[in-house]
């Protein structure tokens, strides 16, 4: 069965945070499939079953916090042995612009205290990253711990709903597709605003 682990903190004072993009994909996602998410203790996450892209598919969201994420993507490894790379996490970038998407099979954790502990836990840097950039125009240059746990601004409300429609896609054709088809379709685009339907985004080359 494949994973979509969706990164984030729990509580609602982080539920608006850049660090938690990746929740609002996973719910994003959810609400398409038509699945609800329910508490599951034993992966210490809230979890959702369905089909998306003709797939059986796990939809997560760790109730730890993102420093311990590894704990509930090692729990899931074992518990859905997911094959053909569709093992994704779907994580916020604060080194990319809001609007942009990323894809890769698997690399460092660039400093993502939540990639750092799935890496560690899994034992392996061998899993899909769907990137969601959340930099803003008052990103700082150096520490970037503040910032990520902010909200984003008024100006940047339309941006980060294009940025999660387009996450939400580009997760669905990892499913469909693969790693590799998604990667040329999605890295290097960037979102453009939304048209007509709540579920249709536009895109232009860069």
């Amino acid at each position: 069965m494949d994973v979509v682990l969706g990164l984030g903190n729990p509580g609602a004072r982080y539920r608006a945070t850049r660090h938690n993009v990746g929740f609002h994909v996973v719910d994003r996602l959810a609400v398409r499939a038509g699945v609800s998410l329910w508490r599951d203790d034993g992966v210490e996450a809230s979890l959702g079953v369905g089909r998306i892209s003709g797939r059986d598919v796990v939809l997560a969201k760790p109730e730890t916090f993102m420093n311990r994420s590894g704990r509930t993507a090692v729990a899931l490894w074992s518990r859905c042995d997911p094959s053909d790379h569709r093992f994704v996490v779907v994580v916020d970038d604060a080194d990319l612009d809001l609007g942009r998407i990323r894809i890769r099979p698997g690399g460092g954790h660039g400093g993502h205290n939540g990639l750092a502990s799935i890496a560690d836990e899994l034992g392996t840097e061998r899993f899909v990253r769907v990137r969601v950039g959340v930099a803003g125009p008052a990103r700082p240059d150096g520490d970037l711990a503040d910032y990520v746990l902010s909200s984003f601004g008024p100006d940047e409300t339309e941006r980060v709903e294009d940025a999660i429609r387009g996450a939400a896609d580009a997760v669905e054709e990892v499913l469909a597709s693969g790693v590799g088809p998604a990667m040329n379709r999605w890295n290097g685009r960037v979102l453009s605003p939304l048209a007509d339907g709540p579920d249709e985004a536009s895109s232009t080359q860069s």
